[in-house]
This record gives structure tokens, C-alpha cells and sequence, in this order.
């Protein structure tokens, strides 16, 4: 029974920067471009540590209180199904696609359904997700020969508080100026489809997949929209459920313990209390609740938004 902090792993990226120290507190390494801090992750090569501990999300995930810790929905799986991200990009992403559950395999990678939720955006940030109405393979083929591909996606402008819903084989790039909280199915396995002709720092272009991706990508998928919350359930899909409320300055708020599920929440803005430790949780703030935990009551400190993941 417990509420858990995790230490967060700092990520080199070309495309980073030191937005997640300054917005968000993250201890960063110095002189050094990080674009992604991994807040939630059981993987081979990456273990989120439990602070103050010596025990890793997998090492727990492969206990014997699996149900009792993550819930009796916790999957019969090897690894924590979800990885959680906190994104700064302060350059575009590359133009990419994850494979889907049926070429996974076969292609050699691992599906990733994921969610994208604005923290903050820069005044045109943008993104790219899915096809222009219109464009099909050949289009496509097309358009990657002539070096015209960008002009493929269907570009949406961002703002704080909207939400992205990438399914697998959904195409995709992330613009500058997005802060950004990730939700994903455990997996690290992208096919980058063009990156904007960039060179790494030996001067070489990066790598592209362009085979895996053609191979991955869903031509039927054009335009989609930002996600539509339903109060504030923002997302229910296969892998995660995710849910983003509001306390207004004073407001108490109960989390009523539930055995089927443990409880991730992110203070996206604002400070809030956890009662019984009399804790602030100051924007950034992140905090994993076992299923078998008692309730938790937060009051707001300030007016705050808090987005929680758990199993569907």
C-alpha cells in the first residue's frame, strides 16, 4: 500500500532541449539537448527506480503482488504494458509511423498505440498526424521521391490542454514549440518516413525506414481530429484509460481506492495536497498510487489540472 515517486531518466534527442527542467523541474545532465524524460518505464535498456529505494518497475511488476500493487486488470505480460514520456521539442520531430499489432512481428518491431497531451505550446506550434484526405500509397511514393512528402500529413495547430490520439500505423511528427505528457504502450520501435534532410552531429542524415513505414502505415486514415473528452474522461482505448479533472483553489478531491487498477497522476498545472503526508504537489509533480492503496484526498492549492492513466 503505497504512493510512489519514480526518478525520471533524462534522453538525448537532436530535436530537445532544457524546456522539462525549467517548466517542469526535471534534474537534467548539463550541455546537453534532452528531449524526453522517460517518467514511467519497464523495458531491457530503461527501469524506472522508486526514489529513496532500490527497487525498479520491473522488479516489482515481476513480483508475486502483481494484482495486489497494479490491479486485478494488470495483463499476464512480460513487462509494464504502459511507458510514460514527458516530451520537449524544441525542434520538429521526423515524419514517422509505429507498426501495427498485425506487422509488428513481421517487420521485426513492437505496436505502439500512444496519446499526446499538450502541456504547454508555443504560439503555430503544430503537429502532423495522419493523411491528407486524398493522399494514398502511390501519392505517397510519389511525393517521398520528389522530396515533397511533408505536404502529405495533415497538419493541425496546438494549444495547451488538447489531446492526440495515435493509434498504430497512424503516421505522425511532432512540431517545435510542444511540451508534451506521452502515454504509450511499452514500446520503443519507430520507422522514420523523412526527417527533414537534418544531420546528426557527425553530419551524417539520420537513418531512415522507409520500407518498415510504407509497410506500417494506415491509408484509410485521413484527417483526424483532436480527441473529444467526455467530461473528463479524455481517452479510453485497449491499453490505457485516461482521465483529466480540475480542483479550483480549496476544492477537495477524493480518489476512491479501486483494487482493479493502480493510479498514475501528473499535476499538469497548478500545486495541490495530498492529505495524510501533507504534501505539495507542485506542477511536473508525479505520483504512482497502488490499487491497493486507501484513498487519497488532494486539495487545491491553486487551480490545477491533474490528468491520471490507469488500465481500462
Amino acid at each position: 500500500m503505497a504512493i510512489w515517486k519514480f526518478e525520471p531518466l533524462p534522453q538525448e534527442r537532436i530535436w530537445g532541449g532544457r524546456s522539462l527542467e525549467e517548466k517542469f523541474g526535471r534534474v537534467l545532465p548539463a550541455g546537453k539537448k534532452i528531449g524526453e524524460t522517460w517518467e514511467l518505464v519497464d523495458r531491457p535498456e530503461a527501469q524506472s527506480v522508486i526514489e529513496g529505494t532500490c527497487q525498479t518497475l520491473g522488479s516489482v511488476w515481476a513480483g508475486p503482488d502483481r494484482k495486489k500493487i497494479f490491479g486485478t486488470r494488470a495483463p499476464d505480460a512480460p513487462h509494464f504494458p504502459i511507458l510514460i514520456k514527458l516530451l520537449d521539442a524544441q525542434d520538429k520531430l521526423s515524419l514517422q509511423v509505429h507498426p501495427p499489432a498485425e506487422m509488428g512481428k513481421e517487420l521485426g518491431g513492437e505496436p505502439k498505440t500512444e496519446m499526446w497531451f499538450f502541456l504547454e505550446t508555443k504560439l503555430g506550434a503544430d503537429i502532423y498526424a495522419g493523411l491528407k484526405r486524398g493522399i494514398r500509397k502511390t501519392e505517397f511514393e510519389n511525393a517521398l521521391k520528389n522530396g515533397t512528402v511533408a505536404g502529405c500529413f495533415h497538419r493541425l495547430v496546438t494549444e495547451a490542454g488538447q489531446a492526440m490520439f495515435l493509434p498504430s500505423g497512424r503516421v505522425h511528427a511532432i512540431g517545435a514549440g510542444n511540451l508534451i505528457l506521452e502515454i504509450q504502450q511499452n514500446s520503443d520501435t519507430t520507422y522514420r518516413v523523412y526527417d527533414w534532410d537534418r544531420k546528426d552531429e557527425t553530419g551524417n542524415l539520420r537513418a531512415l525506414h522507409v520500407k518498415e513505414a510504407l509497410a506500417s502505415i494506415r491509408w484509410d486514415d485521413h484527417e483526424p481530429a483532436f480527441v473529444q473528452p467526455r467530461g473528463e474522461r479524455l481517452l479510453a482505448c485497449d491499453y490505457f484509460k485516461i482521465t483529466r479533472w480540475w480542483l479550483s483553489r480549496g476544492e477537495i478531491r477524493e480518489m476512491v481506492s479501486d483494487a482493479r487498477t493502480f493510479r498514475y497522476l501528473f499535476v499538469a498545472d497548478g500545486k495541490v495536497k495530498e492529505e495524510e503526508s501533507g504534501e505539495e504537489w507542485a506542477k511536473g509533480a508525479a505520483r504512482f498510487i497502488t490499487a491497493n492503496h486507501e484513498s487519497v484526498i488532494l486539495h487545491g492549492v491553486e487551480e490545477s489540472t491533474v490528468v491520471q492513466v490507469e488500465f481500462p
